[in-house]
Order: structure tokens, then sequence, then C-alpha cells
């Protein structure tokens, strides 16, 4: 469990960076964009892969049930998937309905996949996970709104960003429903 306490922290940690622009700005202007790009990707991908690493031996070590969602919240936690997929492919597709109304895709993607996660899992370490993930996106959504606006213009939106998301995302779904039980070790389909 305390490895994944900080692969938790190291990953909010890092990416918490931006709420501050202040700071955010600073470590760019010192260390240059590129550097502080490769620096903050770098020390995110270690943080995931401790995050993973600690998630997994927790669940080695025996998952600490605090209760027992009802089965209905794994049909409920798939819906909630089905969206997080669709939002991250719209993050990275051109300009379309979609990521216009979304605002910040990304952060809806990790929304959906902790909440569906949260309510689908009644174990400790699931819920310590999947609880401070949502509740980390939903503070970062919340300073977005605060931090300053850069204005550029933008194409307008085109339905093919909408068809890329949508098609990237429903097939990236199937493909974790297929891989979920390799990947994670735990089966969606029953």
């Amino acid at each position: 469990m305390v490895l994944l306490l900080i692969g938790i922290l190291l990953f909010i940690g890092t990416h918490s960076i931006a709420m501050s622009p202040t700071l955010h700005g600073r470590l760019v202007v010192t260390l240059g964009a590129t550097i502080y790009k490769g620096i903050y990707s770098f020390v995110s991908l270690i943080a995931l892969v401790v995050l993973v690493v600690g998630f997994g031996s927790y669940r080695a070590e025996g998952m600490i049930q605090v209760w027992s969602p009802p089965i209905a919240f794994r049909h409920v936690n798939s819906v909630f998937m089905l969206v997080a997929f669709i939002s991250l492919s719209s993050a990275y597709s051109p300009l379309g309905y979609i990521k216009l109304r979304l605002k910040h895709p990304m952060l809806v993607a990790v929304k959906a996949w902790a909440l569906g996660h949260f309510l689908a899992n009644g174990d400790l370490g699931g819920m310590i996970l999947f609880g401070t993930m949502l509740t980390w996106a939903v503070v970062d959504r919340i300073s977005y709104k605060w931090r300053p606006v850069v204005t550029v213009d933008r194409p307008a939106p085109l339905v093919l960003g909408d068809i890329i998301a949508l098609a990237v995302g429903f097939i990236t779904f199937i493909a974790m429903i297929l891989l979920h039980p390799i990947l994670i070790g735990v089966s969606v389909m029953g």
C-alpha cells in the first residue's frame, strides 16, 4: 500500500504543477520549455509506473474489501469507460464538437475513469486510488477556470474530429475489454 500511496503522490504532485501558473511559468522560463516538458514527462512516467506497480503489489498482498458494490455498478463503469475513451480520443483528435464542448477532454476522461472504477470497486486501495484521482481531476478542472487564458484563433470544429474521436474511442474501449484480464488481471466480462 505504501508504494501505491507514493505513486499517487508523485503522479498528482507532478500533474498539479499546472494548477499554479506562477510556479509552472517559473519552471518553464528557468528550464526552458523543452527541458521542462522532458523532465515533466519523465517524472510522470516514473510516477505512473510506481502507481501501477504499487497497485499491483497491493492487490497481490490481498485487497482490503470495504464494501461489496452491486453488480449493476460494473455496467455503470462500462458506460463511464466508453465516455472516458471517447473523451481521451477527442483530446488527440482534430478539433471537433466533442473536444470543443468538453473544453478539457483529458480531465473528463480521468473523471469518468475514476468515478466508474470508484463505484465498481469496493476495496480500500481502489477507493484510495480512484477517489484521489477523481478528486484531483475535479480540483484541476476547477482551477483551469482561474488560470490565465491564452487566446488563440481556433479553426472551426470539424465533424471529422468527432468521427475520429468516436471511432478510436470505441475501438480502444473494445480493446480494453479484451485486454483488461491480461493487463490488469481482472476480467470485465464477469
